[in-house]
Parts: C-alpha cells; sequence; structure tokens
C-alpha cells in the first residue's frame, strides 16, 4: 500500500538499531532534533519558531503510525496480528519520510489482541518516554495515537473503522477521538499547527469548532 503498512523481514545489517534504543531519552532527543532541523528547512524557519516539544509530538505520531499500521492490515486480512515485543523490531535512521521498520522471529497472534500486543506492548513505551522528556501531556500522546490509528483505517477498507472504534473504548484512547461515519474526529490536537506554515490536520479537534 505505501511505507507506513511495510515492516522489513531483519536481515541483520549493521544499520539497523533495536527498537529498544529508541525508548531511550537521549535517542529520543536526537531524533527530535534531526526532525526539527528537517521541518527547519522545509518551511525555511529558524530552529526558536519550532519548539521542540511541537516536533516531538508530530514525531510520536509518526512512530505510532509505523506501529500500529501494518498489524491492522493484517489484523483486519487474516485476522493475526504479529507477535512481537519491543526486542523483535529494528529501526534505522534515514533522512526524512516514514521511520524504516524491520521484524524478527514473529509468529502470530489473534488479531482480537491488538490492543495488548501493539498498543500497549509497542506504543506505550514510547508515549512513556516522549511524555517525559519532552513535557508532553497524555492527552496530546494518546491523541496521536488515536490519529495514527484513524489514519491507518482510512486506507483500509471500511471494516477497519469498527475495529478503531472498540480500540478507542479502552484506557489510555478512551476520550481521545471518536469514530464518526467513517472518519476520525480527534477531541484534542497534535500541536501541529504552531508549526509556522503548518496549518492543522484533517481529524484536529480545532477543525470542529
Amino acid at each position: 500500500m505505501n511505507p507506513y503498512f511495510v515492516w522489513e523481514p531483519h536481515d541483520g545489517g549493521p544499520s539497523w538499531r533495536p527498537f529498544a534504543d529508541l525508548l531511550s531519552p537521549d535517542v529520543a532527543a536526537s531524533r527530535v532534533a534531526a526532525s526539527r532541523a528537517a521541518l527547519a528547512g522545509m518551511f525555511g524557519l529558524e530552529l526558536s519558531a519550532l519548539p521542540e516539544r511541537v516536533v516531538a509530538s508530530v514525531l510520536l505520531l509518526g512512530y505510532a503510525s509505523r506501529l500500529v499500521s501494518p498489524p491492522l492490515a493484517q489484523a483486519l486480512d487474516s485476522g493475526s496480528i504479529p507477535a512481537v515485543t519491543p526486542e523483535d523490531l529494528w529501526w534505522r535512521e534515514v533522512p526524512g519520510g516514514p521511520l524504516p521498520v524491520a521484524v524478527s522471529g514473529a509468529g502470530s497472534r489473534p488479531a482480537g489482541e491488538f490492543f495488548d500486543v501493539v498498543v500497549l506492548g509497542l506504543v506505550e513505551p514510547l508515549v512513556s518516554v516522549f511524555g517525559e522528556r519532552f513535557r508532553l501531556s497524555p492527552r496530546v500522546l494518546w491523541g496521536n495515537v488515536a490519529s495514527a490509528l484513524g489514519g491507518a483505517a482510512g486506507q483500509l477498507s471500511a471494516d477497519a473503522w469498527p475495529v478503531v472504534a472498540g480500540l478507542l473504548e479502552r484506557p489510555p484512547l478512551a476520550g481521545m477521538a471518536d469514530v464518526r461515519d467513517g472518519r476520525l474526529q480527534r477531541r484534542n490536537c497534535c500541536l501541529y499547527y504552531r508549526v509556522p506554515g503548518g496549518g492543522t490536520c484533517g481529524d484536529c479537534v480545532l477543525n470542529a469548532r
């Protein structure tokens, strides 16, 4: 479909780093700094115009999309999800675009375990690191996870929306967004509007006012 729905087979190449590295506050800060520089170049801005926590929020949304999209697609296609833990995933640095992710040694689990395996097992550790390191509220970060799920559902079949709606009923996703007429409506904002020239996302709460 597109790069957000692809996990590559881990080939043991030296460019791949353990997913656990992203759970280091220092590594998270270095990735945010790289994204901040890339955004500054894209919009022709000084770094001072891009608050670190705003870039961190946007980056977390992108990372969440990379973690939830492939398992959601597999759940709809086969009724199963990859049986992955953070120890099974790898990533590598790229100048821009979706974060490359590779997987090693994963079996399968029933699709009904998506919340525990993917949301709590993979995404929640990243949310915790980004929240503590960049002083971002849980509502912003879990709203980003909800947005990642909605973004994935919007590129899959209509069957994806009831699945996402069910996930949004469970804490810590509960209250972050609603599924309405085949689309996601957030109850919060990822802060992208604070990037000069960035505007708002299609599911942003600011669009509903």
